[in-house]
C-alpha cells in the first residue's frame, strides 16, 4: 500500500474518548491520524454546599457523558460516518473525586465529593499526628492531605450516616470518577465492571506504588476494614477486556479498552512516553507530570509520585507530580465573582492594556496551596495594590499566578531528578493565551511548545484505547501524530529579572499562610 494510500485508511479508522472534567463532560472523535473528527461538550451543575466544599450530583457525570456521547454520533452520522465505524472508547477523567454506592442497586450514596474540596482538612492534620504517618508517602507516593481522594472517603464514613451503614453491612462500593463512569455505562450493578487503572488508583491513598496493589499498612493506618469495602480491581490503562463495553447510549456495544486519569492522558496526548519528558496542562488546575521512567521516584521537595501510565510489561511509567488547586478557575473568579470581564477569553486582551503588573501579586490559594507547598491554611491574597493599579494589573497577575507556581514545581523536579528541563510541552484552556505563554517562557527560561490541536487529554484516552485493539501497534506508531503546526515560545527575559520576579512571588506565599482560624 502507498503512504497516501495508508493515510487514507488510517483517517478513516476512528477511536472514541470520554473526557469526564471538573465543570463539563465531552465526547470527541478522533482518526488515527489524531485529527478531532468530531467534538460534543456539555457543562454540569456545581454544588457549593458551604465554603470549601465542592460536590457534583453523580447521575450528572453519567447523564452528561451518555448525552455528549449521543450528540457527537449523530454529527458524525451526519458526516457520513456510521456508529460501527468507531472501534473502541477510551476514558479520561477527574481523578481524586471521590463516588460511594451501594453495591447491591448501584445507587450513590452521597454526592461525589470533588478534587478541590476541602471538608477533610481537620481530619488530615489529625491524620499527620498519628504513629505511622511519616512513611504514608513512602508506600504511595503521596503526601497526606485533602487532595487524595482516601481523606474525601474517611470524612464520608464518620460524617455520612448512610454511608456509614452500608460501610458497616459490607455493602459499600468506593470509587474515583473512572470507576463509577465504567460501572454506570456498561450497566450497573447487573453487569458489575468494577475496575480502575493504576493512574487513578495511585491517587486513592490505598495503593502501593511499587507493586500497584492495596497496601494492608496504608489501608491499616487509615482503619479502613478491607472486609467491608468493596474496592475497584486495578488493571492496565490499556487493556482489550477488562473495562466491558457500552450498555447506553448509541455506542451499545462498542468496546472500553483504555483508562487514564486526566493528568496521565495529557502526558501520553502528548507523547511523553519516555523519561524526561514532560508537560504542563492549564485546566481549571494546573498540573505538570514530569516522566520519571519504570521506577518510582519519591520527591523530597513537595511533589508527588503518580503512576503515568501502565501498558503492559515494559510499558509501565512513573511521573513526578505537581499540581495548583487553581488555575482557569481563577480566571473564571474573575468573571463570575468579580465581574472584571465578560468571558474568560478576554483576560488575556486585558492583562494586554498594561505593561507589567504594575506591582500587584495575587497568590490565587482559593484551595490552600498544592505543590510544592502543600500549605491547607493559605488562601487567595492580592498583594501590592495602590492607587495606581488597574483591572488590567489584576488581570495580568492572575495569569502570572499561575507561571509562578508552575516555576516553583519545576525547580522541584530538578532538584528531585538531578535533570533540568529542556522544554515543556502544554496544553489546557489557558495555553490559548500567547501571552500566558510568553510569561511562562520568561519564568522557566526554557522553550514552551504549544501543539496546534490542543486536545491532548482526550487525545491521550484515545491512544490507551487504539492501543488495546490494534489501531496503533507501539509508541512509535504514536509519535507523529498531532505534530505539525506547534508553536514555540522562547523567553525573552534575562535570568535575573525573572528571578526578582520570582523572589517577590515566594514573600507573597508565604504572607498568605495561615488564614483559617
Amino acid at each position: 500500500m502507498s503512504e497516501a494510500a495508508d493515510q487514507h485508511a488510517n483517517a478513516h479508522t476512528f477511536i472514541g474518548a470520554i473526557d469526564q472534567g471538573t465543570t463539563s463532560s465531552r465526547f470527541l472523535i478522533f482518526n488515527s491520524l489524531g485529527e478531532v473528527v468530531v467534538t460534543h461538550q456539555l457543562e454540569f451543575k456545581q454544588i457549593y454546599p458551604q465554603s470549601g466544599w465542592h460536590e457534583h450530583d453523580p447521575n450528572d457525570l453519567v447523564n452528561s457523558v451518555t448525552t455528549c456521547i449521543d450528540g457527537a454520533i449523530e454529527a458524525f452520522e451526519r458526516q457520513g460516518h456510521s456508529a460501527k465505524d468507531i472501534k473502541a472508547v477510551g476514558i479520561t477523567n477527574q481523578r481524586e473525586t471521590t463516588l460511594v454506592w451501594d453495591v447491591r442497586t448501584g445507587e450513590p450514596l452521597y454526592n461525589a465529593i470533588v478534587w478541590t474540596d476541602m471538608r477533610s482538612a481537620e481530619l488530615v492534620r489529625n491524620l499527620k499526628k498519628r504513629l505511622g504517618a511519616s512513611e504514608i508517602n513512602q508506600l504511595c507516593g503521596l503526601p497526606l492531605s485533602t487532595y487524595p481522594s482516601g481523606a474525601k472517603l474517611l470524612w464520608l464514613l464518620e460524617n455520612v450516616p448512610k454511608v456509614k451503614e452500608a460501610y458497616e453491612q459490607g455493602n459499600l462500593a468506593f470509587g474515583t470518577v473512572d470507576t463509577w463512569l465504567v460501572y454506570k455505562l456498561n450497566g450497573g450493578a447487573r453487569a458489575n465492571v468494577f475496575v480502575t487503572d493504576p493512574s487513578n488508583a495511585s491517587r486513592t491513598l490505598f495503593m502501593n506504588i511499587s507493586s500497584l496493589t492495596y497496601d494492608e499498612q496504608l489501608l491499616d493506618f487509615l482503619r479502613i476494614d478491607r472486609k467491608k469495602i468493596h474496592l475497584p480491581e486495578i488493571v492496565q490503562s490499556s487493556h482489550a477486556t477488562a473495562y466491558g463495553s457500552l450498555a447506553v447510549s448509541k455506542l451499545r456495544g462498542t468496546p472500553i479498552t483504555g483508562c487514564l486519569g486526566d493528568q496521565s492522558a495529557a502526558l501520553v496526548g502528548q507523547k511523553g512516553f519516555t523519561p524526561g519528558l514532560a508537560k504542563n496542562t492549564y485546566g481549571t488546575g494546573c498540573f505538570l507530570l514530569y516522566n520519571c521512567g519504570p521506577k518510582p521516584v519519591i520527591s523530597k521537595h513537595g511533589l508527588l509520585t503518580t503512576v503515568a501510565f501502565d501498558f503492559g510489561p515494559g510499558k509501565r511509567m512513573y511521573a513526578l507530580e505537581g499540581s495548583i488547586a487553581v488555575a482557569g478557575s481563577s480566571v473564571k473568579f474573575l468573571v463570575d465573582n468579580l465581574g472584571f470581564i465578560k468571558s474568560s477569553s478576554a483576560i488575556s486582551a486585558l492583562a494586554e492594556t498594561v505593561e507589567d503588573n504594575g506591582g500587584v501579586c495575587f497568590v490565587t490559594a482559593f484551595s490552600g496551596l498544592f505543590a510544592p507547598y502543600w500549605v491547607d491554611d493559605a488562601r487567595g491574597t492580592i498583594f501590592g495594590i495602590t492607587a495606581y493599579t488597574q483591572r488590567g494589573h489584576i488581570a495580568r497577575a492572575t495569569l502570572e499566578a499561575t507561571c509562578f507556581q508552575t516555576k516553583a514545581i519545576l525547580d522541584a523536579m530538578e532538584k528531585d531528578s538531578g535533570h533540568k528541563l529542556t522544554e515543556l510541552r502544554v496544553d489546557g484552556g489557558m495555553c490559548n493565551s500567547d501571552l500566558t505563554m510568553q510569561i511562562q517562557s520568561d519564568l522557566i527560561g526554557i522553550p514552551v511548545n504549544r501543539p496546534a490541536m490542543r486536545e491532548t487529554t482526550a487525545l491521550g484516552a484515545a491512544i490507551a484505547a487504539g492501543l488495546a485493539v490494534g489501531v496503533w501497534d507501539s509508541f512509535d506508531d504514536v509519535k507523529n501524530v498531532n505534530t505539525e503546526g506547534s508553536t514555540i515560545f522562547k523567553p525573552l527575559v534575562h535570568e535575573k529579572e525573572s528571578a526578582v520576579q520570582f523572589a517577590r512571588w515566594e514573600k507573597a506565599v508565604q504572607m498568605s499562610k495561615g488564614w483559617l482560624a
